[in-house]
């Protein structure tokens, strides 16, 4: 092996395309079924290392890898892994959460399938000589509710899947969007009121200790009688005696199995049982899956060997701040408020999150800040940067809540505004039409009117030249709130002199990055981008930034500063994707 040459630690198969593209970068050492004490002198040289379920990687692993950069999981699940025990000691944990989603959502639904139509009751029936059509009668999926627990990639492709056939979707998820159960169709619920109303239930958590046992007697005793439970994520996640109990006492209908507490399940009662359907832990296990998960996993190593500026794996750059252009307007008076808090205490504690666009560095959060460092002279900025299709799935509107003297002084005033129409409409046809005629926004008011806001016809300027003075007027006009919510009644018995509520269409990521890029901006307020991954509590001295060295060299300066930061603590990660740099 060359010197330069790093060493892959291969310690359960994966797909042949997966191996032959790490060659190409790495000597690839494959040691399949390694005991703990092997695992931890066959790491101990390994720059990398991949497993799958089979191997678990604790702590004491992770501390024999003297040279380990990252651990590459080939699939989604991180729970064999001590990830905390990575990130202490520096080591990156990538995995491949889109790999294997449609093959454990197709996997889902075929058991869904499977359960309800007595398939394998059926099969077996056939194979031993009978004809018993009128004995294995089933129940369909059109009609049916189904409540899925854990709405990430897996829960949602279940969910559209579901839809296919019918069936309305409820979905327990923390932090579910009202915009996120919107755009998928669903409904969010807790999930005692989920257990309560579902014919089948379906789990996709990961497990974690909040989520070990979550399906317990308590929770099976809500299910009605006949329900189907479902569980193709992680077996503790459900307290296997308490549905085994379940079962026995004839509550449930039936239950389909992919994943146990103990694996493999060899002598497992539950796997045994005349309602389970048992598979063995191969709702990932298609070629396509398999395949994509083994290349995913190559290309991320691959990329993490690589010589790299430690702000490069963080996202940040120094940039010109002439390139870093906003993408919506802002308070002129709170950006002088902080240039003049910037200067006086020479920290950034936040870098402003840019999207790269056309040339351009297009804020999604941090426009104030950027204005602020804008009216300092500074030639420079640090910013974090964000991938484009990262913000594209994370970008959402909010609507504005404008509360005042009266609904009729907010019609008075909206009409006033140069170049706007307004056209009245039935409430409820209001959401309809706004993305139907492509409208500026819609208007619910108090006294339950509705009025479609459009550019008028003869209108000489484009939609944001009528769109940026009407909200501009209806914020100097009364008190205006930021929300996702839509109930008129709720809105009022929060905010009692609402006069009314605007709701804007969705807008995409990639609308927002190329108007922004071209010198256009939306109103304040409208959009929210949810970043994963966010790098707070930078501290970053900003005298550096003020220099007239170029910008190569305030690059280095940047790297070094967040070296001695990471030698001297460590980064705290929490589950929420969010960075820490100083305490």
């Amino acid at each position: 092996m060359s010197a330069h040459q790093p060493r892959v630690l291969v310690c359960d198969l994966i797909h042949e395309d997966g191996i032959a593209l790490l060659r190409q970068h790495a000597t690839v050492d494959i040691r399949p079924g390694l005991a703990r004490e092997q695992l931890e002198q066959a790491v101990a040289d390994a720059d990398a290392l991949i497993v799958r379920s089979a191997t678990k990687v604790p702590a004491s692993v992770i501390a024999a890898g003297q040279r380990l950069r990252v651990i590459g999981r080939a699939g989604a699940g991180l729970d064999s892994i001590d990830v905390s025990a990575a990130r202490v000691q520096g080591v990156e944990v990538v995995n491949c959460p889109d790999a294997n989603t449609v093959a454990v959502a197709e996997h889902t639904l075929g058991l869904m399938l499977t359960l309800a139509r007595r398939l394998v009751a059926a099969d077996q029936s056939m194979k031993a000589g009978r004809w018993e059509k009128s004995r294995l009668m089933g129940t369909g999926l059109m009609g049916k509710t189904l409540g899925i627990v854990g709405f990430g990639r897996i829960g949602r492709q279940v969910a559209k899947y579901a839809q296919a056939f019918g069936m309305r979707v409820l979905v327990n998820q923390p932090r579910l969007t009202p915009e996120l159960a919107l755009e998928w169709g669903v409904e969010q619920a807790d999930l005692q009121v989920l257990l309560r109303a579902a014919d089948f239930v379906t789990l996709h958590v990961p497990l974690r200790p909040e989520t070990n046992g979550l399906i317990g007697a308590a929770e099976l005793a809500l299910l009605k009688p006949g329900a189907y439970i479902v569980n193709t994520a992680r077996g503790g996640v459900i307290d296997e005696a308490a549905l085994l109990a379940a079962l026995d006492a004839g509550r449930l209908a039936g239950a389909a199995l992919d994943v146990f507490a103990q694996e493999p399940a060899m002598d497992s009662a539950l796997a045994g049982h005349a309602k389970v359907l048992a598979t063995p832990h191969i709702a990932a296990s298609t070629e396509d899956a398999q395949r994509s998960a083994a290349i995913s996993v190559a290309e991320q190593i691959i990329a993490l060997l690589r010589p790299r500026r430690v702000a490069d794996t963080l996202g940040l750059r120094v940039v010109p701040l002439s390139l870093v252009v906003p993408h919506e307007s802002f308070d002129a008076q709170r950006a002088a408020d902080l240039a003049a808090r910037l200067d006086a205490e020479g920290t950034l504690i936040n870098p402003p999150v840019v999207a790269e666009r056309d040339g351009r560095y297009v804020v999604l959060d941090g426009a104030t800040r950027t204005a602020a460092m804008r009216q300092l002279g500074f030639p420079h900025t640090v910013v974090q940067i964000v991938p484009a299709d990262q913000a594209n799935h994370n970008a959402h509107t909010w609507f504005h809540a404008i509360s005042g003297a009266s609904p009729e002084g907010l019609l008075a005033l909206l009409h006033a505004v140069p170049g706007l129409e307004l056209r009245e409409l039935a409430p409820e046809q209001l959401r309809e039409r706004l993305q139907i005629e492509q409208a500026l926004a819609g208007l619910y008011t108090a006294d339950k009117r509705g009025f479609l806001l459009r550019a008028a016809p003869d209108q000489q300027h484009d939609w944001l030249d009528v769109l940026n003075p009407a909200v501009e007027r209806y914020t100097a006009w009364g008190s205006v709130e930021r929300t996702l919510a839509t109930d008129m009644g709720a809105l009022k018995a929060q905010f009692p002199q609402l006069a009314g509520l605007v709701v804007f269409p969705q807008l995409t990521a990639d609308s927002i990055l190329a108007l922004a890029a071209a010198g256009r901006v939306l109103p304040a307020g409208i959009t929210r981008f949810v970043i994963p991954g966010r790098v707070l509590r930078l501290n970053l001295p900003l005298a550096f930034l003020r220099g007239d060295e170029p910008l190569a060299a305030k690059s280095d300066q940047l790297d070094r500063m967040l070296q001695e930061k990471l030698a001297g603590r460590r980064i705290r990660y929490y589950q929420e994707p969010v960075v820490l740099l100083d305490e």
